[in-house]
């Protein structure tokens, strides 16, 4: 947050202001996902760009992985159901920001420097 307080080429941001429904995987109801950001920019070219940021640790943006489904099958089945609604709500933020000319951004600590 201090990033965006502090990076000139941010007119205005907000966290959590906003909720996208999406359809969750494992209980087919929809839900409401609140994205951590919505910030709005000025591009090296002078135009005004607004991005809906989701900030996650890495781990949870990738499958989990098939080999913890013998040795850990609780651990395991607890990712799937992780990811499978990460993913879910990711395709309806992406969704509901293109529709509005937007851009979603996922962001892990690598995009962090952390």
């Amino acid at each position: 947050m201090s990033y965006l307080d502090k990076h000139s080429d941010v007119i205005l941001w907000s966290s959590e202001e906003f909720c996208i429904a999406y359809r969750s995987p494992i209980d087919g109801k929809v839900h409401r996902y609140f994205p951590d950001f919505w910030v709005k920019k000025k591009n090296r070219d002078g135009k005004i760009n607004i991005a809906v940021l989701e900030v996650k640790p890495k781990a949870q943006c990738k499958p989990p992985l098939m080999e913890l489904r013998k040795k850990h099958p609780r651990r395991f089945i607890n990712q799937v159901k992780t990811y499978g609604i990460n993913e879910a709500k990711w395709r309806a933020a992406d969704s509901f920001c293109k529709d509005r000319n937007w851009d979603f951004k996922l962001i892990t600590e690598d995009n962090l420097g952390v």
